[in-house]
């Protein structure tokens, strides 16, 4: 496919998205993560979806170097990085602090898009293993203003969120100053999110699908989008896989997923979505899917947390 066919959108912000990312959170990190990421470059990614809490900020601004170093691109505004502030540093005076680390480990002057990781802040210190213990109240407010603050300075082209409810959002905005240009939560076929997208839609802020394919991981996700009965026969009968039916249903939903394989073949079948459409029919299939979210839902209840239940994190999804 040719390099410039991904679509865009133009955020709130008014700066413009590639409509597919390649996600860099995995465990464990390739050594051979900045060759991937080279690869994926060539093969038309434009844009890289990292985080503190990845790891793989570094892998990703080598990348970018090197991609321009072999004339694969012309300069580092080819391509658009999204990072994310981890939870401990979700707190006014740390958010700055955290997104010069990033840059720093990007070797970067900025970002094209910085999210809050999640709506909830951690102990200072807390990594990937922590525990309901860690969890401290979140100040949105103080943390947003600082994200602004971000933005405003030039660090940040566009700022936005992660896993945010409905509920989480319509607090934000009714203070912010800058509002959030994206939401990126988990989406697929199996976890529709209907709810969510529409707020989102009504208040301007693009929605971005995380775990785009269920993410059948060691610890969460589920078989619910490949192994679907339903997918798998609409697959059959439009001669695309799996996946790419899965990736086609969330681009037409207006979403952009953020995908992740490493496999050279299957960054490559990820690409082709966009010259192709599903029809009313297997819309109507899809609907009927099971819906259930792949990530545990118990993972951040916590009284303290952004959930004080299991029931107020579905947000009303069913």
């Amino acid at each position: 496919m040719e390099k410039e066919m991904i679509p865009h959108v133009v955020l709130n912000s008014g700066h413009r998205m590639p409509l597919i990312g390649l996600g860099t959170g995995c465990e464990p990190i390739p050594s051979n993560l900045t060759s991937i990421l080279v690869n994926a470059i060539d093969l038309g990614y434009r844009h890289f979806d990292t985080a503190f809490y990845y790891e793989t900020e570094e892998f990703v601004g080598q990348a970018i170097a090197q991609a321009i170093e072999q004339g694969l691109i012309d300069k580092r505004s080819d391509i658009f990085v999204t990072s994310k502030l981890w939870c401990s540093d979700a707190d006014h005076d740390l958010v700055l602090p955290a997104l010069k680390e990033t840059l720093k480990k990007l070797g970067l002057d900025y970002v094209d898009l910085y999210l809050i990781h999640n709506p909830m802040r951690l102990k200072q210190g807390s990594g990937k293993h922590f525990s309901k213990e860690d969890i401290l109240p979140f100040d949105m407010r103080g943390t947003w203003e600082a994200m602004e603050e971000c933005c405003r300075l030039g660090l940040a082209m566009s700022i936005g969120v992660s896993n945010f409810s409905c509920e989480e959002l319509s607090q934000l905005l009714s203070y912010s100053t800058i509002p959030p240009a994206v939401n990126q939560v988990e989406m697929n076929p199996a976890w529709h999110q209907k709810k969510l997208r529409k707020f989102c839609d009504e208040n301007g802020i693009h929605v971005s699908a995380w775990s785009p394919l269920g993410a059948n991981g060691a610890y969460w996700g589920s078989l619910a989008v490949m192994k679907s009965p339903v997918l798998e026969e609409i697959s059959m009968t439009k001669g695309k896989s799996i996946a790419q039916i899965a990736l086609r249903w969330i681009y037409e939903q207006g979403v952009s997923p953020i995908v992740k394989s490493f496999n050279k073949d299957r960054m490559k079948e990820n690409l082709k979505i966009f010259d192709w459409e599903l029809n009313e029919e297997d819309l109507d299939k899809i609907n009927q899917i099971q819906q259930k979210r792949g990530f545990p839902e118990n993972w951040f209840a916590s009284p303290k947390g952004p959930y004080k239940s299991i029931e107020e994190s579905r947000d009303g999804e069913e």
